[in-house]
C-alpha cells in the first residue's frame, strides 16, 4: 500500500512538472525589432531578412515561413580557410541572456526562389518558428520593411 501511495505521489509531481514545462514555450515572450528585407532587382531570385530577436525564455529559432516564397531558411555566414561560406542551420538559440541578431555577414533569413522583385515601400510578412526546451513550438508573426541599404553587402562582416 505504501508503494502505491509513493508511486501515485511521484506520478502527480511528474504530471505537474510536465504541465509546467509544456506551458513554458507557450508563455515565452519573443520581441522582434528592426526587421527588414533587402530590396532586390529584376531577375534576382534571393534576398535576406534581418532583425534583432529577444526572448524571456531560452528558445531555438528552427524555421521561418513567408507567403513571398516557399523557400525560406535560417542561414549562417562563416569564414573557413579564408573563404566566406553560407549554409542553412537547423536552429539558433535565443534567450534572456542571449539575444539573437540576424544581420548581414552572420545569421540571417534567406528568402529564395523569388518570383518577383521586392521593393520599398513593400513589407514582407514572416512567421518565425521557435522550439522550446520541451519541443513545443511557438510561432511569431513579423512584418519586415523592404529597404535598399547603401553599399552594405550581405556577405560582409
Amino acid at each position: 500500500m505504501e508503494k502505491e501511495v509513493l508511486f501515485t505521489r511521484c506520478c502527480r509531481i511528474w504530471l505537474v512538472w510536465a504541465a509546467f514545462m509544456a506551458l513554458g514555450a507557450a508563455h515565452a515572450q519573443v520581441t522582434v525589432n528592426n526587421a527588414w528585407v533587402r530590396a532586390t532587382v529584376a531577375q534576382q531570385t534571393a534576398t535576406g531578412a534581418f532583425m534583432q530577436i529577444r526572448s524571456t525564455q531560452t528558445l531555438q529559432l528552427v524555421g521561418v515561413r513567408t507567403p513571398l516564397t516557399q523557400v525560406a531558411q535560417v542561414h549562417q555566414m562563416s569564414m573557413a580557410n579564408g573563404v566566406m561560406r553560407m549554409a542553412e542551420v537547423a536552429s539558433v538559440e535565443v534567450g534572456p541572456t542571449q539575444p539573437l541578431e540576424l544581420k548581414p555577414g552572420g545569421y540571417h533569413v534567406m528568402l529564395m526562389d523569388l518570383k518577383q522583385a521586392v521593393q520599398p515601400p513593400q513589407e514582407v510578412a514572416l512567421t518565425l518558428i521557435f522550439a522550446g526546451p520541451n519541443g513545443q513550438q511557438l510561432e511569431v508573426p513579423v512584418m519586415a520593411e523592404v529597404k535598399r541599404p547603401g553599399a552594405e553587402s550581405m556577405h560582409r562582416k
